[in-house]
């Protein structure tokens, strides 16, 4: 059976981050996911000692969580077993042919009662700009190429927390809304942030002219602004997980609850009939 080939290709993340890092603009997104993974941070009783940061752009990302290792977020993640009491994924996951995989690494590199943190983009991230391109190609050319890469929402990923064995699971995400003054200083931006297209399936040949006009009117027709820019929405997604330990509170059995909640909330019970 031959497998299908992955989602993303590496080669490319990898030299368009490189290009990214050398024009230097690459930066707000990571330092917004990072403020607001920091602020879930100090919501959290608990002292760490020993931090290890997964991604790639870890000047941003150090001030807020002081890592004492900093690894590349590649296939296999450089991180030793059971050392580390927090570990913090920066904004990479979303990219990854193997997300599950990527979240299972970073439990195996905790200590018991270790915390995980990781930002990523989900599902509503660029929208605008995914409709205005499906529709001019369809319009144009007959037919929809992949242009802008499929991301989960958050109930979905918020499920792959549990599927990699982390306890106490949570999910949540801040819309941020970015403008620009034309759709084309946002696909600008996008290629100097290093968040362009790299699926594997992508198309090789360049964009036509005549589709690139199209998608640049739809945007403006279906989003634009009455100052004259247009808007470019990215989701961001954070994931919290616990390495499992003995110590971690343990949900009760069904039924072993002492007390009613209708008793709690101070309201009857209904128990409802049967016409039987």
């Amino acid at each position: 059976m031959v497998s299908p080939p992955p989602l993303f290709d590496m080669a490319t993340r990898k030299r368009r981050r490189a290009r990214a890092r050398a024009i230097g603009i690459a930066g707000f997104l990571h330092r917004e996911a990072a403020l607001q993974l920091h602020e879930r941070l100090q919501d959290v009783n608990k002292s760490f000692t020993k931090a290890a940061f997964v991604g790639w752009l870890p000047e941003i990302w150090a001030e807020g969580f002081c890592p004492e290792q900093v690894v590349a977020d590649e296939e296999t993640l450089a991180l030793s077993p059971s050392t580390f009491d927090l570990v913090v994924h920066g904004l990479g996951l979303h990219s990854s042919n193997d997300p599950v995989g990527q979240l299972v690494q970073l439990r195996r590199a905790l200590r018991p009662d270790g915390l995980m943190l990781a930002a990523l983009f989900g599902g509503r991230t660029l929208h605008e700009l995914r409709m205005a391109f499906a529709g001019a190609e369809s319009e144009v050319e007959g037919g929809i190429s992949p242009r802008v890469a499929p991301m989960g929402d958050v109930r979905d990923l918020g499920g792959l927390i549990q599927r990699a064995g982390l306890a106490m699971p949570v999910a949540d995400s801040a819309t941020l809304t970015v403008t620009y003054p034309s759709p084309l200083h946002l696909m600008r931006d996008l290629r100097a942030m290093g968040e362009g297209n790299i699926m594997t399936q992508r198309r090789k040949t360049p964009l036509r002219r005549d589709t690139l006009k199209r998608a640049v009117e739809i945007y403006i027709e279906e989003y634009g602004l009455a100052d004259g820019r247009i808007p470019a929405t990215f989701e961001i997604i954070f994931l919290t997980g616990w390495a499992p330990s003995k110590q971690q509170p343990k949900p009760l059995k069904p039924g072993s609850a002492t007390a009613r909640l209708a008793d709690a909330l101070g309201t009857i019970e209904y128990k409802g009939h049967s016409d039987d």
